[in-house]
């Protein structure tokens, strides 16, 4: 644009008074106290179709916007408010002497409030509708008019949100019908962060549709849901986001007790429940610092919290526990005994919570059910510059997936505990090393610089945690191994066999191989690799 034909904007006032109103809402919720609400400050509403149904229903005088732009609605109702009549009417600034003129010239009368809120496309989706419907529940004229009001908020007020009508209405009882300045600015944000959010689940969609994992442009869209006291630490600052994806956990799950969740509870309760969701069985998963610390399976709920808990006595403290089924109450009961961050569970018996709401500083979570552990989905990390994307881990292993490489193989006990471990090995933070007997952790070892190192922290946990329990001997003999990686070199796998392991279960695909395989045949241990690797960084 040259100098001469630079745009010079008009004068902004600091109060825009609202004397029409269009209204096009999918979700009716408050609709009709906002049309009452209006009506009584003398406003004129323009609406259609359902939302006018609503507003007459309840006997309010409304305008059609069709009688409004003396042109039909048309295609289905897919043209209705793409018009000049209407545009224009939003777009004007009313201060600009032109912009006056030509409203005057094409008899476009002026619209200060938009309340918009877009097809459900997002809840289509997710409710498994076929192609053409989603398509037809992709929004056009709902975005123009939310972008158009949001560009002209010096004038014009819009709203996306039922949350924001009660804010609206005070400003119009407290200013004479007009709303602030400051207010519209902040509606106007609210707007285009609602169509960005909503343009980014359509081109996600389109992504899938199309077989594209990785398309060429990826945009994010969430909601916040709350906004954190502070981050990792009390210097950085935090917010709760979902991505509207519903998958079971802390994300969805009913609180029922406790003070507000923190940034740290919402890493390490996810890593909880991501883990107990794994088994079938009756589980219980003790998670400090986003890693297992204790996870064990049982004949039923106690008694793998009994084995969970003695995997470790010393970091359940502060710790979170994940439970895959309903609580009972005598788990409930041990759980009260203990200091914890967090307790969740798909449900909970009304015994269970009345013991635990004797410990007011626990937080319930109730999540329904439990998430799908082979579904797909997708992780992602900021690094400086951009993002790493990718699929989730949703690996799993059966018995016949697994390659036994050493001259005994393992027994039909070693073999149950081997997939176990190797289940849990996949939620530890690498490198991982994980101790297991009879369907319980016995040791774990995570997030060292070298797989020995991880070993031997297991196999000291083991033993002081025997010693807890005064046991004859460390619970880490007898036990299996898992380790998320293949062993580079043999000592890894001879620090698990001095500490008294049975069987070892690993990816294998390291050129040394043979050299840890036959370290392993040497001590008598029976070893299988999977052929899949669990790093988690």
């Amino acid at each position: 644009m040259s100098a001469a034909t630079q745009y010079v904007p008009s004068p902004t006032p600091d109060l825009a008074r609202i004397e029409r109103a269009l209204i096009s809402v999918s979700d009716k919720e408050g609709l009709v106290e906002l049309g009452k609400a209006l009506a009584a400050h003398g406003v004129e509403i323009l609406s259609t179709g359902g939302s006018a149904k609503a507003l007459r229903d309840a006997g309010l005088q409304v305008v059609e916007v069709s009688d409004h732009t003396g042109f039909p609605e048309i295609m289905d109702g897919r043209v209705k408010t793409l018009q000049p009549s209407i545009h224009g009417g939003i777009l004007a600034r009313r201060t600009d002497a032109g912009h006056k003129k030509a409203m005057s010239d094409h008899k476009i009368a002026g619209i200060d409030l938009v309340v918009v809120n877009l097809y459900p496309f997002e809840a289509t989706v997710a409710r498994g509708a076929d192609f053409p419907t989603c398509v037809e529940n992709i929004d056009i004229g709902g975005p123009a008019l939310i972008r158009a009001s949001a560009k002209n908020h010096d004038f014009v007020t819009v709203v996306v949100d039922p949350a924001d009508y009660k804010s609206v209405l005070e400003e119009l009882a407290a200013h004479k019908g007009a709303t602030t300045l400051a207010l519209r600015r902040k509606l106007a944000a609210k707007a285009y962060a609602r169509t960005a959010s909503y343009d980014s689940a359509i081109a996600t969609w389109f992504a899938r549709q199309e077989g594209e994992t990785f398309p060429e442009r990826l945009t994010i869209g969430a909601t916040r849901v709350q906004t954190l006291r502070y981050g990792e630490n009390p210097h950085q600052k935090a917010a709760f986001y979902s991505d509207g994806s519903k998958r079971p956990g802390v994300a969805t799950a009913r609180m029922i007790q406790g003070k507000e969740l923190s940034y740290n509870n919402i890493g390490d309760t996810d890593a909880a429940y991501e883990c107990v969701a794994e088994f079938k069985e009756p589980a219980v998963v003790v998670v400090k610092h986003a890693n297992p610390c204790g996870v064990a399976i049982g004949k039923d709920q106690h008694a793998a919290y009994l084995k969970a808990y003695a995997c470790d006595p010393v970091s359940i403290y502060g710790g979170i526990v994940a439970v895959n089924r309903t609580l009972e109450a005598v788990t409930a009961t041990d759980l009260a005994k203990r200091f914890l961050e967090v307790v969740i569970a798909p449900d909970a018996t009304p015994e269970a919570l009345e013991i635990l709401a004797r410990r007011k500083d626990v937080r319930v979570l109730l999540a329904g059910t439990l998430p799908d552990p082979s579904s797909a989905g997708m992780t992602i990390k900021s690094v400086a510059g951009g993002y790493l994307f990718q699929t989730r881990d949703n690996g799993h292993l059966n018995k016949s997936d697994l390659k036994v490489v050493t001259k005994r193989a393992p027994t039909a006990q070693e073999l149950d505990d081997l997939l176990f471990a190797f289940t849990v090995c996949k939620h530890v933070k690498s490198n991982a090393i994980v101790y297991a007997k009879d369907g319980g952790t016995v040791g774990v070892g995570a997030g060292q610089m070298n797989r020995r190192d991880s070993s031997r922290i297991a196999a000291i946990r083991a033993a002081e945690s025997g010693e807890i329990a005064k046991l004859a001997q460390s619970p880490a003999i007898g036990s299996v191994v898992a380790s998320d990686a293949f062993f580079p070199f043999a000592d890894g796998l001879l620090a698990a066999a001095e500490a008294g392991a049975t069987a070892i279960i690993q990816p294998g695909g390291s050129m040394r191989d043979k050299e840890v395989i036959d370290a392993a045949d040497e001590k008598g241990l029976a070893m299988v690799f999977t052929g899949m690797r669990h790093f988690r960084h």
